[in-house]
C-alpha cells in the first residue's frame, strides 16, 4: 500500500527552490519532471504553456503554478544532463526560463557547441557559463531533482503531478485541462 502511494503522490513538495512560473499558493500546482532531449517532454511542455495562457486569461494569474524539475534520462538521451546543466548555468545569470524554452525548441541540437551558441544568443557571460559547465557546478541541483522524482516513482519523462497527485491520463489538451480544472475545485 505504501509503495502504491509513493508512485502516485509527489513526495518532495514544491518549494521556492523549484523553477516555477506562478506562485505556490495557486489553486493548481503542476509539477513536471522533464528531459530536454525527450520529444514527449517538449510536446507536453508546449501543451502546458498553451493551457497556462488560457487559464491565466480566464481564471487569473494565481490559478496555476507550473514547476519544472530535471529528470534527464542519460541512458537514452546522452545530451540531456548537459542540457540541464546549461539551463542551471543560465539560471545563475537570471535566464533559466529563456534557456529552458530554447533547449526544448532545439532539442535535436544539444551538443556543447550549440549550448554555448544558445548562451551567447541569450546574452550570457560566456566565460562564466563555460566555467560552470566544465566544473559541473550545478550537477548536485539536477541530482536532487532526479532523486525527488525517483522517490515519487518517476521512471520516465514526462511525468506530471497536479496538486501532489500523479497525472496518469493521456497527454492531450482536453484531458489535461479537465484534470487541472477538477483538482482546483
Amino acid at each position: 500500500m505504501n509503495d502504491e502511494r509513493n508512485r502516485s503522490s509527489l513526495l518532495v513538495p514544491p518549494s521556492t527552490q523549484d523553477w516555477m512560473q506562478g506562485v505556490l499558493s495557486a489553486k493548481v500546482v503542476l509539477v513536471m519532471y522533464g528531459d530536454y532531449q525527450d520529444f514527449r517532454s517538449a510536446d507536453v511542455y508546449k501543451l502546458i504553456k498553451g493551457i497556462e495562457r488560457e487559464l491565466s486569461a480566464f481564471s487569473g494569474e494565481d490559478y496555476l503554478c507550473f514547476i519544472f524539475r530535471h529528470f534527464p534520462q542519460t541512458q537514452i538521451h546522452p545530451n540531456a544532463k548537459r542540457a540541464a546543466q546549461a539551463a542551471e548555468a543560465a539560471a545563475a545569470q537570471g535566464q533559466f526560463w529563456l534557456m529552458h524554452d530554447t533547449l526544448f525548441a532545439h532539442q535535436q541540437k544539444l551538443e556543447n557547441g550549440y549550448l554555448v551558441e544558445y548562451a551567447n544568443d541569450l546574452g550570457l557571460d560566456i566565460p562564466q557559463f563555460l566555467k560552470e559547465l566544465s566544473k559541473q557546478v550545478h550537477v548536485d541541483r539536477i541530482n536532487e531533482d532526479i532523486e525527488s522524482g525517483m522517490q515519487s516513482g518517476v521512471t520516465a519523462t514526462p511525468t506530471l503531478f497536479i496538486n501532489g497527485i500523479r497525472y496518469s491520463d493521456r497527454y492531450n489538451r482536453t484531458r489535461l485541462m479537465a484534470a487541472l480544472s477538477n483538482l482546483a475545485n
